[in-house]
């Protein structure tokens, strides 16, 4: 009997627990030739805001050991070219599409993209990206003091966004969390607490890369987001932490190269996961993800991935 792989998120069904992160797919369409789409357990788009981005200026990336840095700044067509242009592509994977958000003037763009995005079929679950560099806590609260800290980093201040936004939409909402906190358990609380029916973690850490011969940050950006393997026993510290702390489901992210590295997750108390930078590097990998976990599960003899799902053994 073959092992049962399907999860929920709030009410969205996915039939595996493999998803493809934010910003590291392209529109999906650039994949396409590499394999099957519809193998996914869901999609989860570049991060769209109102009005179109250009991004910061480049060189936005740069390798790292065992991870990249990237400062891209959320470059992206907004909202109307996005629904006109790249929606029906992605719904025609046969996938579920979760579309990630921001917003780059206080909440009311959350709520004006999680309204539009509310009515349209194609869109199965919304992703808050509140943790992104490019969004401060002053969107939220007009404080003066904290005009360098992102909404994620503030338990009050995630609690208001989402539940202003909890009441523009009736999808699946979905937080996605910074790991640039003291405890991003008690972040994860609040999200839980206004509404989220799950929450993702992590984002990127930030991190610095210096040319020591010109003296010069290697992103023109100077500060950027730290991904890859090299942070994948943080991201896997922090799933478990805020499992200890929270009932609705956990995606877990970050240094996801393989069906292994994806199992830490999902033994530390993620119920799906989300491969991100990896895709870079080998197109097919989510695939064998979701392969290696099936046969995990069959040569362990666990019928249902759900008793997979936070079984740390400490």
């Amino acid at each position: 009997m073959e092992p049962k792989i399907s999860i929920s998120l709030g009410r969205l069904k996915l039939k595996n627990p493999v998803m493809i992160a934010s910003g590291t797919f392209g529109y999906a369409r650039e994949f396409s030739d590499f394999f099957d789409l519809k193998k996914l357990g869901a999609i989860v788009t570049k991060t769209i805001t109102l009005r179109a981005r250009q991004g910061n200026l480049p060189p936005r990336t740069c390798e790292t050991p065992a991870g990249m840095l990237n400062s891209v700044g959320l470059e992206n067509p907004g909202i109307d070219a996005f629904i006109r242009e790249k929606l029906p592509l992605l719904a025609k994977t046969g996938v579920p599409i979760i579309v990630s958000i921001a917003s780059e003037a206080g909440w009311q763009e959350f709520v004006e993209l999680a309204r539009r995005l509310d009515k349209i079929k194609a869109v199965a679950a919304l992703e808050l990206n509140i943790s992104c560099p490019n969004i401060s806590r002053r969107s939220i609260v007009d404080s003066p003091q904290a005009t360098k800290l992102l909404i994620s980093q503030d338990s009050k201040a995630t609690y208001d966004l989402v539940k202003t936004v909890r009441k523009a939409t009736r999808k699946t909402l979905i937080t996605k969390l910074s790991p640039n906190v003291t405890d991003i358990a008690e972040i994860a609380v609040a999200a839980e607490a206004a509404g989220s029916d799950a929450v993702s973690l992590i984002n990127t850490l930030t991190g610095m890369s210096i040319d020591a011969q010109s003296r010069r940050s290697k992103v023109a950006a100077g500060i950027a987001g730290l991904s890859g393997p090299a942070v994948r026993p943080i991201a896997v510290r922090m799933v478990w932490e805020a499992y200890q702390k929270i009932k609705i489901p956990i995606i877990g992210m970050g240094g996801i190269i393989d069906d292994l590295s994806a199992l830490e997750f999902l033994i530390a108390g993620a119920t799906a996961v989300s491969v991100g930078t990896a895709n870079f590097v080998y197109p097919r990998v989510t695939i064998e993800i979701i392969e290696g976990v099936r046969k995990y599960l069959r040569r362990n003899r666990i019928k249902d991935i759900k008793y997979l799902s936070g079984s740390l053994n400490l």
